[in-house]
């Protein structure tokens, strides 16, 4: 089993779980369908293609950055007679990052791997119009498992946020990942596609279990300079 690492930073990102009527809010961190779409997408999968071979995949995400929740006042004109539609509410998600992973069988993984180099699609951050700020790509593929994956990348910060924790040799960072048979009492969300047939989208419940793991932080300050030693 392999597994594939992607960094999703940039200005917004928005990750839906559920809507109602005006109101679309995001998750705070992004959910197994936005990336599942994403790697789609590359893939140039239509909307109603099978998904089975994705949603079989292990999902686990790092918020290395977890950025500022904000509210957007959303206004639209139907193209048929101009009229107005209802103001919505769209939140995002601002100046975050996060290493997204999946596992799986190492042929599909290599696949989704040249898709992601080479896009059919150009990949956005839950909405299209939230691009992301530097390439998916994180690193080829590697030897699983998962959490191993997720702890041992390199933390993925913007360099100012590294800065402002410059204090501290290491930062404590929350990892979300499937639930196992084993898992106890796991968190459920309902985000697992199973279309993307816009004309009848469906998702299904998983379960994730949540933990922190420390990260070393590469803007540390150095402490154990001595003034002294230049006399």
């Amino acid at each position: 089993m392999s597994v594939l690492a992607l960094v999703l930073a940039g200005p917004l990102q928005s990750w839906g779980s559920a809507a109602r009527f005006a109101r679309r809010t995001t998750e705070p961190a992004p959910t197994k369908s936005g990336v599942l779409g994403l790697l789609a997408a590359a893939q140039g999968r239509p909307r109603t293609a099978d998904l089975s071979d994705l949603t079989a995949l292990r999902f686990g995400v790092r918020v290395d950055q977890r950025g500022t929740r904000l509210r957007d006042f959303h206004t639209a004109h139907r193209q048929d007679n101009d009229a107005a539609m209802p103001v919505s509410q769209r939140f995002y998600l601002a100046d975050a990052v996060f290493v997204a992973a999946v596992e799986g069988d190492d042929g599909l993984i290599m696949e989704l791997h040249r898709a992601v180099r080479h896009p059919e699609f150009l990949p956005y951050l839950g909405r299209r119009s939230c691009p992301p700020s530097r390439p998916v790509e994180l690193a080829a593929p590697q030897p699983g498992p998962l959490e191993r994956v997720l702890t041992e990348t390199p933390w993925q910060a913007a360099p100012w946020q590294q800065r402002r924790h410059r204090d501290r040799a290491e930062v404590a960072v929350d990892v979300l990942v499937d639930a196992d048979a084993d898992d106890h009492h796991p968190e459920p969300q309902r985000d697992v596609p199973l279309s993307f047939d816009p004309l009848h989208r469906r998702y299904g419940l998983r379960g994730f279990i949540s933990r922190r793991v420390h990260l070393t932080n590469p803007q540390a300050a150095v402490r154990d300079h001595d003034p002294w030693s230049v006399l």
